[in-house]
């Protein structure tokens, strides 16, 4: 009997190998493509004193022995200076064979020498084509003729659940390998707007930025960029930007020197299910407008404020993420059709998109002007927008909240200084009519208001219980 089970236990166990991946061959074909990347930059030691060594705390006693082993020495400037080279590490892939090589920008800024080294550990001296902060893309070039590229794949043809590779130099290891699946697509990071990230649980730890993620096919579908850490080394999360996505930037930086990308002109917000209430969604589903932008390509289109965005190009908006991709993978003057609902009702826009400025433009709060006050019922004392105020923020009418008693108002945060421009699906032109609003409030019901606080606008909701 006994021997019986063991048996079983072997075929079970031999089976079970058969059906997991062998990646020798994948790893064997792609690895020569994979490049380590170190960079340096000197720094005076005012910089030094300001919290620019590396922070090694986090890592492991035998790593950080091994850093601190290799950690260059601060040598003196012609001038005497002391001063500190500054050394990154990261990663990188060949797609070229007369030297383009993809990594991330975060590996390469702000460096003043960039040196690729190869497989067989030949080193190279790059040059720095481009950059590209928003989607953290980095191109770079350096000399040489019949180098091994990778091959590039499909990044919208993943799937969730699918077999994901990694090559990369984490801790300065070379051309180390770690395997695991695709645990979600289409991720959106904070202060990554326009890149829709591919999640997965392959382990990547400092020194694998820039490096490739493969497919089982062998070919690149991401560029390792990011993880999700409270250690400083992997939790099982891992980010990686589409292939899609970095060859679009790359060849943009191969052409202009920049990426240029779609620009709609609003600031959005998610729905939630308070939200979706108050304005008469069936579920929690698509782009709120918060914020339209004066002059910008949705306030010409007729787009408005607490218009809800359904979808673009006859692609659904799930969740409000969803919207920048789709809007920066168009071009200036390419044309979108927009679904919208509009007080409870469905219809169509049809925007010109513009060009996305090189730097978000700040929009001001203006002085805390104002008329006479006028009270109500929910815990707040506000004054009309004075004309400057008006100009200032962009806005036809609204008021500001001088003071916040206890009530409603208190519960859910509001400020002195804030400025209502909507309460209930209403655009407030004055104290006396937001007061008459606030009257008819509707109990035990998700009402919205719109609140602008330094400028930046955004929907938040409320119920009143009596």
């Amino acid at each position: 009997m006994f021997a019986a089970v063991l048996m079983l236990g072997q075929v079970l166990s031999a089976q079970a190998e058969e059906s997991l991946p062998d990646f020798t061959t994948l790893v064997e074909q792609a690895s020569p493509a994979v490049v380590n990347i170190s960079t340096k930059q000197k720094l005076p030691d005012r910089r030094v004193a300001a919290g620019q060594m590396p922070d090694l705390e986090g890592l492991p006693p035998m790593f950080r022995e091994f850093f601190e082993r290799n950690m260059p020495q601060q040598p003196r400037s012609p001038r005497g200076d002391r001063q500190r080279e500054a050394q990154s590490l990261g990663s990188g892939f060949i797609i070229s064979s007369d030297g383009y090589v993809l990594t991330n920008n975060h590996v390469v800024a702000d460096a003043d020498e960039i040196i690729v080294r190869l497989s067989d550990r030949s080193e190279l001296q790059a040059k720095l084509v481009g950059t590209d902060p928003r989607t953290d893309v980095a191109l770079l070039k350096v000399e040489g003729k019949n180098l091994p590229t990778v091959k590039l794949g499909d990044s919208e043809k993943l799937k969730v659940g699918e077999w994901v590779l990694a090559i990369g130099s984490p801790f300065g290891f070379d051309h180390s390998v770690t395997k695991g699946i695709v645990s979600a697509k289409g991720r959106t990071l904070p202060n990554d707007t326009y890149v829709p990230f591919i999640q997965t649980d392959v382990a990547i730890n400092p020194g694998n930025s820039g490096g490739p993620l493969f497919n089982m096919k062998g070919e690149v579908v991401g560029i390792n960029s990011q993880i999700f850490t409270r250690s400083g080394g992997f939790m099982g999360l891992s980010f990686a930007i589409p292939i899609d996505v970095a060859i679009d930037v790359s060849n943009q930086l191969k052409k202009d020197g920049k990426v240029s990308r779609g620009w709609l002109g609003v600031v959005i917000q998610e729905v939630n299910k308070d939200l979706a209430e108050s304005f008469g969604l069936d579920k929690p589903a698509g782009a709120l407008v918060a914020q339209v932008l004066e002059d910008g390509p949705a306030a010409k289109g007729g787009l408005q404020v607490g218009d809800v965005i359904l979808s673009m190009n006859g692609q659904p908006i799930v969740m409000s993420a969803d919207l920048p991709h789709l809007v920066g993978s168009l071009k200036d003057g390419a044309k979108a059709k927009l679904e919208i609902i509009r007080n409870g009702k469905r219809q169509n826009l049809d925007i010109t998109i513009g060009a996305l400025p090189e730097e978000d433009a700040d929009i001001g709060t203006g002085g805390q002007g104002g008329a006479e006050r006028s009270s109500n019922r929910l815990g707040v004392s506000v004054t009309d927008l004075s004309a400057e105020q008006k100009k200032s923020l962009e806005l036809k009418g609204g008021v500001v909240i001088k003071e916040v008693q206890d009530g409603p108002a208190a519960l859910i945060g509001l400020r002195p200084g804030d400025v209502i421009s909507h309460l209930n699906n209403q655009a407030i032109v004055s104290a006396k009519q937001f007061t008459e609003i606030a009257k008819e409030l509707p109990k035990n019901r998700s009402v919205s208001m719109r609140v602008l606080r330094q400028g930046r606008a955004s929907f938040i909701t409320f119920k009143l219980a009596e």
